[in-house]
């Protein structure tokens, strides 16, 4: 009987996961670990959308096998906050399916259009599924920078002159997860020019569509006229209403795409149990607020994690968008890779960051921060770093406001 499964040997170690052990082993010894590695809200949904989960958990009628594609209410109400949102029209019943998360949605459309062999261009940092859900439906990845300048176009151009098979599917993501870079309307114009040159399927991560900061909101591929001829775009309600463990998320977009997803999820799932999506119906078309005061929030822990940990010895970027500080290693520390680094932080400073390395080969070197504690927990995490630091024989400069 062998023990060795095809798919299970095209998945390396999960390095995230080894300073994810780390961290519940620290806590459960008692130690105070501030989680700064998964992107995981702090804070609860709006109390409507609890309220509306309870009242429809009570009826005796919602405990059975739902819709796979997402009740109707559900699917009209994210069509309604595309064209609120973004000027975008989409018929509820054919360019909208409700997934069980944005990663669920990404890779069982992956499995849905993907034949082994194929070849996939995938950003080279990004999310972990963006890659590995096709490494898993048996496709080859070849990878494109994230940095959206001159050097992408070149590297698609390339790509697609030089690979065989030719790709078939290109992934992007902006806001990046874990880059945080951001895009204007313009790269989606020549992006959707280029794919229908090249005959190639677009999914686009639109997930951190509403955490953007300094007056910038993040545009649609679909806003670019033919864009659904070529995309689907998945987004969550996991950062805009605090609902990540909700698994709530939505693909929207090209007709035969979506219509390949729907075939794969009706043999894989009944869809998310009833109350949570009609509270999702709740969270779309009620108050939006939280909307604007999750973004508010953000961005001061923005301000102060910058601010904070540059007072540490520790210059990071400001990020544009996303719930994360995307940092390059301290210059004295870079040799110690990103694994071994993030390891050292959460033994000796008592912070868990994210090694950069675990979101690809070009994440090596950095670390990704996510904004999720508080102001008082993040100025308590560069104090800490500083000493970290100070007994590294980094030159830390002034004393971390308290």
């Amino acid at each position: 009987m062998s023990e060795e499964f095809y798919r299970i040997r095209r998945l390396p170690p999960y390095v995230i996961a080894e300073v994810n052990a780390m961290r519940a082993a620290a806590r459960a010894r008692g130690d105070d670990i501030i989680d700064l590695g998964m992107g995981n809200p702090d804070l609860p949904p709006p109390p409507h959308v609890i309220d509306k989960l309870c009242e429809v958990a009570r009826n005796p009628d919602a405990h059975g096998y739902s819709a796979s594609k997402g009740i109707p209410g559900l699917r009209k109400a994210q069509a309604g906050y595309y064209q609120r949102r973004f000027g975008v029209d989409l018929d509820p019943e054919s360019e909208v399916v409700v997934t069980l998360g944005s990663k669920e949605g990404l890779a069982n459309l992956a499995q849905a259009i993907t034949a082994p062999g194929d070849v996939i261009l995938a950003p080279d940092p990004s999310y972990p599924i963006h890659m590995f859900g096709f490494i898993i439906a048996g496709a080859t990845i070849r990878a494109v920078p994230t940095t959206p300048d001159e050097r992408y176009w070149e590297a698609l151009d390339r790509a697609v002159k030089f690979t065989v098979p030719k790709p078939s599917v290109l992934v992007v993501g902006y806001p990046s997860n874990p880059t945080a870079e951001v895009v204007d309307l313009a790269f989606y114009e020549r992006l959707v020019a280029w794919a229908k040159e090249h005959k190639i399927w677009v999914l686009s991560d639109l997930a951190y569509s509403e955490l953007y900061y300094d007056g910038c909101p993040t545009p649609s591929i679909l806003q670019v006229p033919g864009g659904k001829d070529v995309a689907v775009e998945f987004t969550s309600m996991s950062k805009t209403y605090s609902m990540a463990g909700w698994r709530m998320g939505f693909a929207v977009g090209n007709k035969t795409l979506l219509s390949a997803l729907t075939r794969v999820k009706s043999y894989l799932d009944y869809g998310a149990f009833t109350p949570i999506q009609a509270a999702a119906v709740a969270a779309i078309n009620g108050p939006q607020e939280i909307v604007e005061q999750n973004r508010e929030l953000y961005k001061r822990r923005r301000d102060v994690m910058v601010e904070s940990f540059a007072r540490a010895g520790w210059e990071i970027p400001s990020p544009r968008a996303s719930m994360f500080c995307w940092a390059p290693l301290p210059p004295a520390l870079a040799h110690l890779g990103s694994l071994e680094f993030s390891k050292q932080l959460l033994t000796h400073a008592g912070v868990a960051v994210a090694p950069g390395v675990g979101y690809g080969e070009n994440g090596e070197g950095y670390v990704r921060i996510a904004m999720v504690e508080n102001e008082q927990r993040i100025r308590q995490a560069a104090r800490n770093i500083r000493k970290y630091l100070a007994s590294m024989g980094v030159n830390t400069g002034a004393k971390v406001a308290g």
